[in-house]
């Protein structure tokens, strides 16, 4: 994918400039002394040693259950294709970078189990970064993690929409472990088959469209739909959430 001066995003993006400090908590004397607030950014939150080895953990799991990579790169490209969403539909740097952390942070829960993984995952970033992080900013970020999927989450707040599409929006070859295609399940075949997946935002139509060139030589579009329907519901609503009408387009053609 190349992003280019186009209006696009993709998983080539250079890192987003991330450099908003989150405002510290307001001194009270009769209360004990808060802890000091980190600058809200992936930089920083790559930078801890506990949530990088939550994501660690939580891809070993989803290997060990046959399931495509959830790891750094799937982490990585989420919080950053979070954080163009929202900065290029005109939201501030400070709530980007809440999507921002909030994508790279929405599959810890994966660690402990795939089923509720964005509710467990809610609660273990919770208690690891309530030391440093303002309540506000806090409970933005952990009701994003926890509402990511379609069983169970809605998009509350342009942060949550902006992970759910940036989440949904990583279908790529590149995440299948298998090497033999003989071993693919559905999920493994779609994945392989998509060649490139491009999330395009358009400010000013209001248009967010995930664009896919798919091999249909190795798997057909009506497999994409059939385990993906959910999950393009659920773009839809985070779209719309942002003021904007959500688009599918596959090898060229909009399909939705």
């Amino acid at each position: 994918m190349n992003a280019g001066s186009d209006p696009s995003i993709g998983p080539e993006l250079d890192a987003p400039g991330l450099a908003t400090p989150v405002p510290g908590q307001n001194e009270d004397l009769h209360a004990a002394p808060a802890a000091e607030a980190i600058p809200l950014t992936l930089e920083v939150i790559q930078e801890n040693d506990e949530l990088s080895g939550f994501i660690a953990a939580g891809d070993r799991v989803m290997e060990a259950l046959g399931f495509t990579e959830h790891g750094f790169r799937h982490a990585n490209l989420t919080g950053r294709i979070a954080f163009q969403v929202l900065s290029r539909l005109g939201f501030d740097a400070h709530t980007s970078n809440i999507a921002c952390v909030a994508g790279y942070l929405h599959d810890v829960g994966n660690m402990v189990s795939r089923e509720m993984h964005g509710q467990t995952g809610a609660i273990l970033v919770y208690q690891a970064l309530k030391p440093v992080v303002p309540p506000d900013d806090l409970a933005t970020i952990v009701a994003a993690v926890a509402n990511h999927e379609e069983a169970h989450g809605h998009a509350v707040s342009p942060a949550s929409a902006a992970v759910i599409l940036a989440d949904k929006s990583d279908v790529h070859r590149s995440r299948v472990r298998k090497a033999d295609g003989l071993e693919f399940d559905i999920h493994d075949r779609v994945n392989y088959a998509a060649e490139q997946s491009f999330l395009r935002v358009n400010s000013e139509v209001r248009t967010i469209t995930l664009e896919l060139t798919i091999d249909t030589e190795i798997s057909q579009v009506m497999e994409y739909f059939e385990i993906f329907l959910g999950r393009m519901v659920m773009c839809r609503l985070a779209a719309e959430t942002l003021g904007c009408t959500f688009r599918l387009t596959v090898n060229g053609a909009q399909l939705a």
